[in-house]
């Protein structure tokens, strides 16, 4: 689903990601761990066609983002860690300024508005302004604004950020429905124990550059030591407290 191809991202002097080479399948969850600055949300940013890369190469679900962006788009939803929603709509308002966007049939389009409305627990809210809403709520309008076309991957930065323990918990819950059903989750994350009870493989980046990619096993060979993500995490990255990761 996910095929990254020598990226780099340069500004002048400084590289933000080099030579970044990796593949995620479809229906998998894939975690991508670094420490603040390490490229994280740059790559993120470069994959969702925000930011053109220097060099390489980006297909998603066979598109190349470069010549098929707006195939590639389509097929693709993605949760910023800070979204923006328009503050003046209500969250119906809202989602279908998206749908329309993202070409929701018509015929689809109240149908899959008040699914995710449910979904998200935001039924009771639809007709109210956004800028009314927590920043929990606003992300969970960002997720339901980011599903509402079915996407086939699914990009997500910072998942959980003012989220409360029920709707984290419920995000979790969702995220694995997903995968199930073939969506391929694509999910960078400071919270390390999101990343090991979610993810089937992760990748660590550090200092532009991808250190360690593989499953916990993997990454649990590779760093010798460490039964817990933190552990494992602590250890390839060289940080002496998570004051270095978050």
């Amino acid at each position: 689903m996910i095929e990254l191809e020598g990226l780099c991202k340069r500004y002048g002097q400084f590289t933000a990601v080099e030579n970044l080479t990796l593949g995620v399948a479809d229906g998998e969850i894939f975690g991508f761990l670094g420490p603040n600055g390490a490229g994280k949300t740059t790559t993120i940013r470069m994959m969702m066609g925000l930011l053109l890369p220097t060099s390489g190469r980006i297909r998603l679900g066979g598109f190349d983002l470069a010549d098929q962006p707006i195939e590639a788009k389509r097929i693709s939803g993605f949760v910023p860690d800070r979204p923006f929603l328009y503050d003046k709509l209500t969250a119906s308002e809202q989602l279908r300024f998206c749908a329309d966007l993202y070409e929701v049939e018509a015929t689809k389009r109240e149908r899959r508005i008040t699914e995710q409305l449910e979904l998200f627990d935001l039924a009771d809210w639809a007709g109210e302004l956004v800028e009314s809403f927590s920043h929990g709520m606003k992300q969970r309008l960002a997720f339901a604004a980011a599903l509402l076309h079915d996407p086939r991957l699914l990009v997500i930065d910072e998942p959980m950020v003012g989220m409360d323990p029920r709707g984290a918990r419920m995000l979790r819950s969702l995220l694995r429905a997903l995968a199930e059903r073939g969506t391929t989750i694509f999910l960078s994350t400071h919270s390390l124990e999101v990343a090991e009870a979610l993810c089937d493989r992760i990748g660590i980046i550090q200092q532009a550059k991808l250190i360690a990619l593989g499953s916990l096993d993997d990454l649990r060979a590779q760093a010798g030591t460490g039964r817990h993500l933190e552990e494992i995490f602590l250890e390839l990255t060289g940080a002496e407290d998570l004051g270095d990761v978050i």
